[in-house]
């Protein structure tokens, strides 16, 4: 395997070694479970679960991708339902797991939960007390950031800029503003755990040091995330860690996915553009959503539009179009292989738009043979490519016929239909209109003909 990634840290594309030879670590930063995961979320999952397939195919993979389950968030979201944290978690740690599912992402190695961690927490936070990285004050601990030079290597931030700018206010027991909470004191009603600094609860950086210690080891091969972790939390998750391991390197290559727009327009829930996983699988096949997450190259930003699922679902149905009515036996199968340009892209930074060209240059190989023998090589190699990829996994008749998960069945397009045709002959064409829009977004064209309505999925 010849694998470049784009390491943050060093800030170019270099080749990739892992710290032990055929083994490779990876830690993801995962969900904090307090509410659905929005498209902004699956990008990570989607993405490094397909650098996952691809590290599998030469290496032993151990990926980890966290769960917390204890944060301010999750309190509030409690207070405001009325119902117990442990609840809250629970469900939408399962929707979190389902949803990626659905996208095609499979189960990490590791799911490690924050709140299973705390005793690892404990111990992380007084061996940086004991070294003089961190302090306590008033019920807090904190890690001093000025104890540790090289501060802001990660996000290329110069600390002496980041104190002259600093507009946050200082809180009576920190020594310096930039100084991030290690353990904080809980009331009475909130989550708490006994420690040495009284009953309280981990900051939200030390968690991720904690478990990647525990299950990875003190320095991983590959630490991932979106763009938005970079600073503050994997600046802070890299100087308490190497601080805490006497200077080992915590991370030797860091990844970041790129942000996701929608409708170049920054997603906020002021603006009222969240769009949940939860409910976009409702009406559209997680392999759509899947390929669309990878439209783009991971560590560009992506723009997330009816156009792009459009174009997404309009790939695949190229791609199925080209296996359908072929029958691959199982020794095809055994013998199929990836193309080779294909797995060079994703070798080369992960280049799933590159990838993708390659896969449909399998597909147009399979269109123009005639050898049933090779059809059917090829048709198998397609399956092979589509296994690394995340995508070709719906029997293709099922998938144009819509009887895959996410897609809306036949027999209600029809329902739909005649409900329009009905309203249509009644003249409430408001309500006609409203049918055909919603069809549209169901990703189902309609055209009205002497004959009567047809349709066909875009």
């Amino acid at each position: 395997m010849s694998l470049q990634l784009h390491d943050t840290l060093q800030g170019k594309k270099v080749a990739f070694e892992p710290l032990r030879e055929g083994e490779v670590t990876m830690y993801l930063c995962g969900p904090t479970v307090y509410n659905y995961a929005h498209i902004g979320n699956a990008r990570p999952a989607v993405v490094f679960d397909l650098l996952a397939r691809l590290l599998r195919r030469s290496y032993k993979l151990t990926f980890a991708r966290n769960i917390t389950d204890v944060d301010d968030k999750i309190n509030a979201a409690s207070i405001e339902s009325g119902k117990p944290i442990d609840e809250i978690t629970a469900r939408f740690i399962k929707a979190y797991n389902d949803d990626m599912g659905a996208l095609g992402v499979r189960a990490p190695d590791v799911e490690p939960r924050a709140t299973q961690h705390i005793a690892e927490m404990i111990e992380m936070i007084e061996t940086l007390i004991e070294k003089g990285f961190a302090y306590e004050a008033e019920q807090h601990v904190l890690f001093d950031v000025s104890s540790y030079e090289q501060y802001g290597a990660l996000s290329k931030r110069d600390l002496r800029e980041m104190i002259a700018g600093a507009r946050v206010e200082v809180a009576p027991y920190k020594r310096a503003a930039h100084d991030f909470v290690l353990w904080k004191p809980s009331t009475p009603e909130l989550p708490g755990w006994e420690s040495p600094w009284g009953r309280g609860r981990p900051g939200w950086h030390i968690e991720c040091s904690a478990m990647a210690a525990k299950h990875l080891g003190d320095t991983i091969d590959i630490h991932a995330g979106g763009r938005d972790l970079v600073f503050p939390h994997h600046e802070n998750e890299l100087a308490q860690s190497c601080c805490a391991h006497d200077g080992a390197p915590f991370a030797r290559y860091w990844l970041h996915n790129g942000f996701l727009s929608m409708d170049q327009t920054k997603m906020s829930k002021s603006l009222g553009n969240v769009l949940l996983v939860h409910e976009l699988i409702k009406t559209v096949p997680g392999e759509v959503i899947r390929l669309a997450l990878l439209s783009a190259h991971y560590k560009q930003p992506l723009d997330w539009s009816t156009e792009t699922l459009e174009s997404a679902r309009s790939m695949l149905d190229r791609l199925y179009g080209a296996v359908q009515d072929i029958a691959v036996s199982d020794q095809a199968r055994a013998a199929a292989e990836v193309p080779q340009d294909l797995i060079d892209a994703l070798e080369d930074d992960l280049n799933s738009p590159r990838a993708m060209a390659a896969f449909f240059g399998l597909a147009k190989e399979l269109n123009k043979a005639t050898d049933e023998a090779e059809r059917e090589s090829l048709a198998a190699n397609m399956y092979a490519a589509g296994e690394l990829m995340g995508l070709l996994g719906n029997n293709p008749d099922e998938w144009f016929s819509g009887d895959v998960e996410g897609a809306i069945p036949s027999d209600e397009i029809e329902a739909l239909i005649k409900k329009r045709n009905d309203a249509k002959a009644a003249k409430d064409f408001q309500t006609a209109d409203a049918i055909r829009d919603q069809l549209g977004a169901l990703g189902v064209t309609i055209q009205d003909g002497r004959d009567g309505t047809s349709w066909r999925r875009n």
